[in-house]
């Protein structure tokens, strides 16, 4: 790491060069290539993957994504000739386009079902030639979107719908938010303008990098549309709170009148260290998603560890190079002048040190009162329902959103998501099973509609024939993403088909958009205790290695663990049960995303590993040296409570800041950081994990002689200098 360092430091025009190019050929290439983002939910071995691999085998054109175009009239009926006109003039012209292979029309002979009982709503299925954006482009859905609405006026609205409609909205100014108030709270810790700029710059050029490589990777395999803000999100974050651990070591070694250079090397060969420790951790801990077997996670994996690896990297070549052109201007003016600096200069730990003192005095009680209150955050988290969000929670001025609302205000919400009940008819295609099927839907209670059936496969259209496909499309009465029609899709797979498929060598399976955001959420949630239980597991044998003590690695992992359900508690108190989502400019509840609990828990593990081992690494200093635990500890979280405070301060307000962006999965992903970043660094860190120890004693530091010889020797922080007391502390130190 000091090579590494002298030669960035010395090396700095050629280094700075060098990123600066890769910035270039890396957006460039993008420029020329593009990004080929996509959200794939295939799910290996699902009855809703089935369903869509028979229609697929048998009738391709039925097969490709759906969009649902809506149009609504202020004034009269959509069958009035006006209307009419319009609707069918932008049906026609969405399927001279080529990419619309099936039309639904409301005024085709059987659509009157398509008609709203007021007669001022109708809505036309489109059937997409493939899928997107494996088979159709997001470009040819933009060019069919605009055809099919471009008729719209003069009291006719037309929207469009579906999945397939969604476009990623843009951030807007979150990221500027986000930075500005990061550089707001590194002035306040350097109080240099210089000192502030460096973790920034550092940050928005690895995050620049990482963006236009993720891009690029995207043409190479899926990469789902929300992985490059999300990787934006965690590459700022980790990115600043890295460079503001190595500046301060930086910064420290100016005061201790070393030189820029030789403080440098000590900076990279101590927090460095740190940092490359940490980064490591979250990049093993997201591409352990790779083991959940789910493709749509493999992309997000990636995209969000190259985001951290570029951060790490720009950190350990570029910081070092523009400390090399700073020198001792990232200190204040005041100390930049003094020929003397006080040593309490360098000490701005009285505020944590009496803390430590309250905490040492009453530990139990302060314990206990810290642990109740993670608990009680954590409690909404018991009740955590997972799903897939519909076109409902869209932005309000998107087409999808209005759409959306035009159908359940005209026909009821579940029309968003119908069920597909996909009908393999074997070899006696009789349609009696379908039949009954239909019969018995229509009379259950969550059902809104039942279409009848359309027979595919035979060379007469509508006929059933041996080999063949009957599809029926099933209305709920509620909307995609509400318990009820989860509650209906499991009771068609478990009650209502297994009867009617019993002895007649037919098979039906559930399918749809709908079903598979279920089997999707299925599947993720019995791999999650799994990926949990790996990432704990993966935390306590490092922490052992590095601590050489079994006890502080289990606290550390029980630690890590209640910080993520109070993190999640959070979320499904915000946007599953309401509390404050208005604030949010969100007004509709749902299920937790899906795919959440597992990408956030493996960010989270990453980054409560970082503060705890910048904690514990200083408590282990301090006895090693004192062999006293209680002083260990008081010293330990005097020394860092300041710093941990303010990177966790920077990463709440980058957080934060993307919460107020458009995007409702940005949304859940910047609230959940922000909450366990704050719960992590102010009660867990800085009350919990101290009182715990405080309590234990010299018990933290057992570690069985045959396990200390078999573990191997890591050393996080690197060489340290001993620890000065009060009785050895010079007077002065020479800047």
């Amino acid at each position: 790491m000091r090579r590494l360092a002298r030669f960035s430091f010395r090396r700095r025009r050629l280094v700075l060069l060098a990123w600066i190019v890769a910035l270039l050929v890396a957006g460039g290439a993008l420029s020329g290539v593009g990004a080929g983002y996509e959200d794939s939910f295939s799910l290996p071995d699902t009855e809703s993957t089935r369903a869509l691999s028979l229609l697929q085998d048998v009738s391709p054109a039925a097969s490709g994504d759906q969009l649902t175009a809506v149009v609504h009239v202020e004034r009269g009926s959509v069958t009035d000739p006006a209307a009419r006109q319009r609707f069918t003039r932008a049906l026609a012209a969405a399927e001279k386009l080529g990419t619309v292979v099936l039309v639904a029309s409301p005024y085709a002979p059987g659509g009157e079902r398509q008609i709203s009982q007021d007669r001022r709503t109708a809505f036309a299925t489109l059937t997409l030639a493939g899928l997107v954006p494996a088979d159709v482009t997001s470009e040819q859905v933009r060019q069919v979107l605009d055809a099919v609405r471009a008729p719209a006026g003069d009291g006719v609205q037309i929207e469009v719908t579906g999945s397939a409609a969604f476009a990623q909205p843009e951030q807007g100014l979150a990221e500027v938010i986000g930075l500005a108030a990061a550089a707001v709270v590194l002035f306040l810790v350097f109080g240099s303008l210089l000192g502030m700029a460096l973790p920034l710059i550092t940050a928005v050029l690895a995050i620049a990098l990482s963006v236009s490589a993720i891009g690029l990777l995207a043409n190479l395999f899926p990469i789902a549309t929300f992985a490059p803000t999300l990787s934006v999100l965690l590459g700022l974050g980790v990115g600043v709170d890295y460079a503001l651990f190595i500046v301060t070591r930086y910064r420290q070694g100016l005061l201790e009148g070393k030189s820029p250079e030789e403080a440098t090397a000590t900076a990279l060969d101590t927090s460095g260290r740190a940092v490359l420790f940490a980064g490591i951790t979250v990049c093993i801990a997201l591409l352990g998603l790779f083991a959940l077997g789910l493709s749509f996670l493999y992309g997000v994996a990636v995209a969000a560890s190259l985001a951290v690896a570029t951060t790490v990297v720009a950190n350990l070549t570029l910081l070092p190079a523009l400390l090399g052109f700073f020198g001792r201007r990232v200190l204040p003016r005041r100390l930049r002048k003094a020929h003397l600096v006080p040593a309490d200069a360098q000490d701005s730990a009285g505020g944590w040190r009496r803390w430590a003192a309250v905490l040492d005095r009453r530990p139990a009680l302060l314990g206990v009162l810290a642990l109740v209150l993670m608990l009680a955050i954590s409690a909404p988290f018991l009740h955590l329902r997972l799903g897939l969000t519909d076109q409902g929670s869209d932005p309000a001025s998107s087409t999808t959103r209005k759409g959306y609302d035009l159908l359940a205000q005209g026909f009821g919400p579940g029309f968003n998501g119908p069920l597909l009940i996909v009908t393999d008819l074997g070899d006696t295609a009789d349609p009696a099973p379908t039949a009954a099927l239909r019969t018995a839907l229509e009379a259950d209670r969550d059902v809104a509609a039942v279409s009848p059936t359309v027979f595919l496969g035979g060379a007469t259209p509508g006929q059933p024939v041996a080999g063949g496909l009957g599809l029926t499309t099933v209305y709920p009465r509620s909307a995609p993403q509400d318990a009820a029609t989860s509650d209906l899709v499991h009771r068609l797979r478990d009650d209502l088909v297994p009867p009617v498929e019993r002895g007649t060598g037919q098979q039906l399976l559930v399918g749809g958009s709908t079903a598979i955001g279920e089997d999707f959420s299925s599947a993720i949630a019995s791999k999650l205790p799994l990926f949990v239980g790996v990432v704990v597991l993966l935390s306590f044998l490092l922490l052992t290695a590095v601590f050489r003590s079994l006890v502080v690695a289990t606290v550390a992992a029980l630690m890590n663990l209640l910080s993520a359900a109070a993190a999640f508690g959070v979320v499904v108190a915000v946007f599953q049960d309401g509390i404050g989502l208005e604030w949010l400019g969100v007004d509709r509840t749902g299920p937790i995303l899906a795919f959440l609990p597992v990408i956030l828990f493996a960010i989270l593990f990453g980054l409560s590993m970082d503060y705890e081992v910048f904690l514990l690494s200083r408590i282990h200093e301090e006895w090693l040296h004192r062999k006293d635990n209680r002083q260990a500890v008081v010293e330990g979280l005097a020394a860092t409570g300041r710093t941990i405070t303010a990177a966790a301060a920077i990463m709440i307000m980058l957080f934060l800041a993307f919460v107020l962006g458009p995007d409702l999965t940005i949304k859940l992903f910047g609230l959940g950081l922000a909450a366990a970043v704050l719960l992590d660094a102010l009660v867990v860190r800085s009350v919990l994990v101290p009182a715990v120890m405080l309590l234990l004693g010299n018990a933290n530091w057992y570690l069985p002689r045959w396990l200390d010889r078999v573990l191997p020797q890591l050393s996080v922080e690197g060489p340290a200098e001993p620890p000065r007391h009060d009785d050895d502390r010079p007077q002065a130190v020479a800047v």
